[in-house]
């Protein structure tokens, strides 16, 4: 006999987002101890755990009404991720990013807070998030740490396509939402803006 777990679309979608948020910390420690045992390199490393953080940040906003604390989470599944946690919930930066020199670290944390705005964008679209209200910040955020970054050119093309949605967004009222096809060409636009700066930046080193 099969056994529901979930009355409706709402409830199944929570669920789900429980499931992701378990892989999420699972993954995330077993990455950390890869790295602190030297089986993964720097270079490895960042890039995937950036994505885990961006990830986590989007579902954790998501959740904060039925799962307000993530501590209490783990306990209730028995995780014994005490790694996951700390770069997760409290440093929330990549340990390069955290023990990188004074004199790099400025251009490192910036780098790492793009990447998160850039994951942070596409993951609210996939999640259906797409309200005037809900987008805004998140593409005016990405737009100010694009702007953070001196190594960018100045017409980046990723600014200027980030720069155009958010005019057009503030021309809209706060509960309008994108249609179905003005969210895939944000997503879109996100991705391919992304995989520029990706592109762009020095000996992808940064980091």
């Amino acid at each position: 006999m099969e056994v529901k777990l979930w009355n409706d679309k709402s409830e199944r979608e929570t669920y789900e987002n429980f499931a992701e948020i378990y892989a999420i910390i699972k993954t995330t420690e077993k990455l950390e101890k890869a790295y602190i045992r030297d089986i993964i390199s720097s270079s490895t490393y960042e890039p995937e755990c950036q994505k885990l953080i961006a990830h986590f940040k989007t579902l954790a906003s998501a959740l904060k009404d039925t799962m307000p604390s993530i501590e209490r989470f783990a306990d209730t599944y028995k995780m014994d991720c005490p790694a996951a946690l700390y770069r997760l919930v409290t440093s929330g930066v990549p340990a390069t990013v955290e023990h990188r020199r004074v004199s790099t670290e400025g251009t490192a944390a910036f780098v790492a807070e793009c990447v998160q705005n850039f994951i942070t964008a596409m993951d609210s679209l996939k999640l259906n998030m797409v309200a005037v209200d809900q987008l805004h910040p998140l593409l005016t955020d990405l737009s100010l740490s694009l702007n953070k970054l001196s190594i960018l050119p100045v017409d980046f093309e990723g600014k200027m396509k980030v720069n155009q949605w958010i005019l057009m967004l503030s021309k809209m009222e706060a509960a309008d939402e994108l249609k179905e096809e003005q969210a895939r060409q944000l997503h879109f636009d996100l991705e391919s803006s992304y995989n520029s700066f990706m592109a762009a930046l020095p000996n992808r080193s940064i980091g």
